[in-house]
């Protein structure tokens, strides 16, 4: 069962995570044991759970009791739920709660890339890509578009601050992603295909790419795209045919692009 409590202190210890800690706070919470992170809305709560992430809490308006939460209280046991109403709850977060409901959860451990990398044969590196906007709508993209898993430089946001999570609409815990750090992706077997604006790069369409049986796509940056050294490690230099002028795409728009152009076909 459920345990239930409406809020009527605001400054109770137990919703500083909600209301009061930075996305960095929640990072390295219970450090050494690692942080936690906040999935909002049931829906991203249940991918979460079906992914093995294991729930602390709850933040949900009354109505989600006994609405579409229900699925989510039934699998959380007996964690602290916490609920008040709309105009209350807006004044905790700070801001309104449009999906209804908040879970703080646990971070899961890190897989090894070599692990991920595996069975893999298409995959997506992302190379320094800071607005967690971009991160979580690459992943989406990864998930849905056929990719294998997503590798991200420490230079990434991170998948689990909360606003990446929610524009992943909970694909981040879809499909397996972790941070690369030295590891060689040639040494796994992967052909790298580098996506830049470049007088040597070929058409994005070009059957050899397609063709490679394991390939790595990297995607830089929103401003600076992929550091010159990136792109002379790669193997392939690769660029979306433009028109009218326009030069290039949002990250995230070409990730969409790249990954259904480059997917393994049957």
């Amino acid at each position: 069962m459920p345990n239930i409590t409406t809020i009527t202190d605001f400054s109770a210890p137990e919703l500083d995570i909600y209301a009061r800690y930075t996305e960095s706070q929640l990072l390295h919470f219970y450090e050494p044991y690692g942080g936690i992170f906040i999935a909002e809305s049931p829906k991203v709560i249940l991918r979460a759970l079906d992914a093995g992430c294991r729930p602390i809490s709850l933040l949900a308006e009354p109505k989600q009791l006994s609405g579409s939460g229900q699925e989510v209280l039934a699998r959380c046991g007996s964690i602290p739920v916490f609920t008040a109403g709309s105009p209350i709850l807006a004044k905790l977060t700070g801001f309104s709660l449009t999906r209804g409901m908040l879970c703080a959860m646990h971070r899961p451990p890190l897989r090894p890339v070599k692990d991920l990398c595996g069975c893999a044969r298409r995959i997506a590196v992302l190379e320094n890509v800071m607005n967690p906007t971009n991160v979580g709508a690459i992943i989406r993209s990864a998930a849905a578009l056929g990719m294998d898993a997503v590798l991200l430089t420490p230079g990434c946001s991170d998948p689990l601050y909360r606003r990446a999570i929610r524009v992943s609409m909970g694909t981040v815990f879809q499909i397996p992603w972790t941070f690369l750090n030295d590891e060689s992706l040639p040494a796994l077997g992967f052909k790298t295909a580098a996506m830049a604006l470049d007088d040597k790069s070929i058409s994005i369409d070009d059957p050899i790419l397609a063709a490679q049986e394991k390939l790595a796509v990297f995607l830089g940056s929103e401003g600076d795209g992929l550091a010159t050294s990136t792109i002379a490690a790669c193997d392939y230099t690769v660029r979306i045919p433009m028109f009218h002028g326009v030069d290039s795409l949002n990250v995230a728009a070409a990730s969409a692009v790249a990954f259904w152009l480059l997917r393994l076909r049957p």
